[in-house]
């Protein structure tokens, strides 16, 4: 396989040619969840995650307790960007010579963070790994059918939104890379360790933007912008036009560019492991999105450009235009 998209797409091959359609399936491989219908106007909600050792977490500096609450949120951020509220959650553990203290402080982490989104740990599995930790999460989720968005229903002219600010746990992996730490003396640069050792999965607004009903689709930041955007519009049949001067850049981030001699873009529009919400909105429907979000969460989002009916993904800065399609995280190539 070339690419990870390579790998989906066979599988989908199979799950088409072998697969047999149930009328609970709403929506199968291909969004951030698998709904399936409930009786009533409920649905479920299913996403599942694995995070590997070497991989997706170094364990010289990412902490037990942090590395716990970010298995947790990693797919709360799932349901969050179907506009659902998760309920269940499943945990699965490869060990390979994690001790008891270290589990311990792990566990603490992982049910903190379930607790804070009244999330039940109900099972799972464990089991003994040879060389790395592997850790595999699966969540149940709930959202009312007419509520819920996929990353498909993007439209010509809509606008393109995300809920925070791009690039922080990108920067902030590599000042760990670089410190073999968790802990740095400067306040901003710790700010963006933070980002990627504890992302916070945004539940709450994912739930509003869907019930409000002004957003036409909706995916979660994981892979990076470039890509997940990517996603979207593929599902959508659509392009988008994101503006470089709109791109939300923080002094800490810029700063952090700088010493670490980066281009502060490549993590806004690679860097992967924001978890924020990237939608989309009706154009008439900007200034009222922007009040009922200020009124209810007393907070900005950001407008980054606009949808348009044409294939591909595009960074824009004056006169340049430049196609920055899938250009974020993918796990195959390692990239």
């Amino acid at each position: 396989m070339t690419s990870e998209r390579d790998f989906i797409n066979s599988i989908q091959e199979y799950v088409q040619k072998y697969g047999h359609e149930r009328e609970s399936l709403i929506k199968g491989i291909g969004d951030d969840c698998a709904v399936l219908a409930k009786a009533g106007e409920d649905c479920l909600l299913l996403t599942t995650d694995t995070l590997v050792e070497g991989v997706h977490f170094d364990l010289a500096w990412h902490p037990p307790y942090l590395l716990g609450r970010k298995c947790a949120s990693v797919n709360l951020s799932d349901i969050a960007a179907m506009g659902g509220q998760p309920k269940i959650c499943l945990l699965s553990i490869g060990f390979h010579g994690a001790g008891q203290t270290w589990f311990d402080e792990f566990m603490a982490g992982f049910t903190k963070a379930l607790e804070e989104y009244d999330v039940l740990l109900v099972g799972g599995d464990t089991v003994k790994s040879s060389n790395e930790l592997i850790i595999s999460v699966t969540v149940l989720g709930e959202g009312n059918r007419e509520q819920i968005r996929y990353r498909s229903g993007a439209k010509p002219g809509d606008l393109v939104w995300v809920s925070g600010p791009l690039g922080c746990s990108a920067a902030g992996l590599e000042l760990c890379r670089k410190t073999q730490s968790h802990s740095v003396e400067n306040a901003d640069r710790q700010q963006l360790v933070n980002a990627h050792l504890d992302p916070h999965a945004e539940v709450d607004l994912g739930i509003f933007l869907a019930a409000c009903g002004l957003v036409h689709a909706m995916i979660d930041v994981s892979d990076g912008l470039a890509t997940d955007l990517a996603h979207l519009c593929q599902v959508s049949n659509v392009g988008a036009e994101i503006q470089q001067d709109l791109l939300p850049v923080s002094e800490s981030l810029e700063g952090a560019a700088r010493e670490l001699n980066v281009n502060v873009f490549d993590w806004v529009l690679k860097g992967g492991e924001d978890y924020q919400l990237l939608f989309t909105t009706g154009p008439e429907d900007e200034q009222k999105l922007r009040q009922l979000v200020t009124e209810r969460f007393d907070r900005d989002i950001f407008r980054l450009g606009k949808i348009i009916d044409e294939q591909g993904v595009f960074l824009c800065n004056g006169t340049e235009r430049h196609d920055i399609s899938y250009q974020g995280y993918d796990h195959f190539s390692g990239q």
